[in-house]
């Protein structure tokens, strides 16, 4: 049987191809441009995007599960019901869809309100699901190491609730588990929704401290101003975008991203070993600076 895997050239879904391939998986790949995809040998692969219907009736035709992982940009909730609609129609039954941790409590945040809503569409079209919820991917700090390196500041407007950032590689072992597991699950079974964590719940100065461990010089708190992070981020990325970001480091100052009871057990259990922490991760940019 075979795996679509969207999103496959990304973060995340190389690291879930990588995980599948490891396993025996047959794995078929949606890429834009297959020339630069560098997948492993033996995945198959298909050109086109979510918005390209042919090439998704292509892609999704004789597969057995589909991973449907779509990237944060403004026609992501478009992309997500055209891909699950041709999954139907082909027959396909099983999904494994990569969301985001309180999706359904985050609600005036753009992307995050999308994802709720494409969680919905799965329930009421009837797939056998997992729905997987990551909070904030602590490799998302690589696009900031420079600051911290050069200016000694971690800049991210974190909070003082604590954020349970998960590493993108336990993402992506975690989903090729689930993907395996959903190929076994009988016909008709649930959706089951499933929060994917990190082991330590940090402050923004938490992480702070944690960086002044690993380069052994002070590294401050860039503090809680949501505004000038949205003027940052307009400097490279759609001012719709920035404020959609805005809009989600706001509900980090005043939410937080904690896990639930239970959380960081289930998924150590599940990969049969301890989650990776941010310590590790910081010491790793550390190590190669």
């Amino acid at each position: 049987m075979t795996i679509l895997v969207t999103g496959a050239t990304g973060n995340v879904g190389r690291h879930v191809i990588q995980q599948l391939t490891r396993r025996g998986a047959k794995v078929r790949a949606l890429v834009r441009n297959p020339a630069a995809a560098n997948l492993p040998d033996g995945v198959e692969v298909v050109q086109g995007d979510l918005l390209d219907v042919d090439a998704l009736r292509e892609g999704v035709q004789g597969i057995s599960t589909l991973f449907l992982l779509n990237a944060v940009v403004a026609d992501e909730f478009t992309q997500a019901l055209i891909t699950l609609n041709v999954a139907r129609e082909a027959g396909v039954e099983r999904v494994v869809y990569l969301s985001v941790i309180h999706s359904d409590r985050y609600v005036n945040v753009p992307h995050f309100a999308g994802k709720f809503g494409v969680e919905r569409m799965i329930e009421q079209m009837g797939f056998n699901a997992t729905i997987l919820r990551p909070a904030y991917f602590m490799d998302n700090d690589l696009t900031i190491k420079d600051v911290v390196l050069e200016y000694g500041v971690y800049p991210m407007p974190i909070g003082g609730k604590g954020m349970a950032m998960i590493d993108a590689r336990d993402i992506g072992e975690i989903a090729a588990i689930e993907l395996l597991a959903r190929e076994r699950a009988p016909d008709g079974s649930a959706p089951t929704r499933i929060n994917l964590v990190g082991p330590d719940a940090l402050t923004g100065p938490e992480v702070a401290g944690i960086w002044t461990e690993a380069l052994k010089r002070t590294i401050a708190y860039g503090g809680d101003d949501t505004a000038g992070f949205e003027r940052n981020l307009r400097q490279f990325m759609p001012a719709w975008m920035a404020y959609d970001m805005r809009q989600m480091a706001e509900r980090f100052l005043t939410d937080g991203m904690l896990p639930e009871a239970g959380d960081v057990e289930r998924l150590t259990q599940l990969l049969g070993r301890p989650l990776r922490a941010y310590r590790d991760f910081a010491a790793e940019i550390a190590a190669a600076a």
